[in-house]
């Protein structure tokens, strides 16, 4: 089956967000007395909004909502992406270069509200044809939901979207929709072996995600 679409994660593929992320929500957990254990960022990637706020809520803070923890949370990256976006390298170029191959579609943890700012302060909103937040799904990364709602508004099958991930949940994710993926692992947080192994290609940048390169791996 040809490719039908491109389909691009957000967090660690489009914008170097994640240690922002981090450092945003560690903050958060500090003023308010919580602990952050070490394997909080790695299990926290890839989380929905639910997800990642009733964690903080539960098992790192004590007396704040989930609700509480969300609307904070995200007031506080709106804020640090309106004083200017963390763009990887090659990011708005890719994405003109893939759109003018296929159609795009984005799979995203972020909420919404963080989609839309990056996407529009980017200029490339009108290059998505479907963005979805993993809010919006029933079940975040690595569960296939946010993957396959982005395929179904495409019209198209899992199997003919190439995908664009970073962590160990993005490729499980996209791997779980029966997408072929190109992971673009960060030195930071670097996906678990097994997570990269379900990655047809290994990429080094995007400056190495063309067309060229998906014709090949699609096979």
């Amino acid at each position: 089956m040809p490719v039908q679409a491109i389909v691009f994660d957000l967090d660690g593929v489009l914008i170097d967000s994640e240690p922002v992320w981090e450092e945003v929500r560690r903050a958060y957990v500090a003023d308010r007395g919580g602990r952050w254990l070490p394997d909080t960022q790695e299990r926290l990637m890839g989380m929905s909004t639910d997800e990642w706020a009733r964690y903080l809520a539960t098992d790192l803070i004590d007396g704040v909502t989930p609700d509480q923890v969300a609307y904070e949370v995200i007031d506080q990256m709106l804020q640090r992406y309106a004083s200017g976006l963390p763009l990887l390298p090659g990011a708005e170029t890719v994405v003109h270069r893939m759109a003018e191959y296929r159609p795009l579609g984005l799979a995203s943890s972020s909420p919404r509200a963080l989609i839309d700012v990056v996407l529009g302060k980017l200029g490339v909103d009108g290059l998505f044809r479907a963005t979805v937040s993993t809010e919006e799904v029933d079940r975040g990364k690595p569960e296939p939901d946010g993957y396959l709602t982005v395929a179904a508004q495409l019209d198209v099958p899992g199997s003919a979207c190439v995908a664009i991930e970073d962590s160990s949940n993005g490729l499980r994710s996209a791997h779980a929709a029966g997408m072929t993926v190109i992971a673009i692992p960060r030195p930071a947080h670097p996906p678990a072996s097994d997570a990269l192994d379900l990655a047809a290609h290994v990429a080094g940048g995007l400056d190495e995600v063309t067309p060229e390169l998906v014709e090949v791996i699609h096979r």
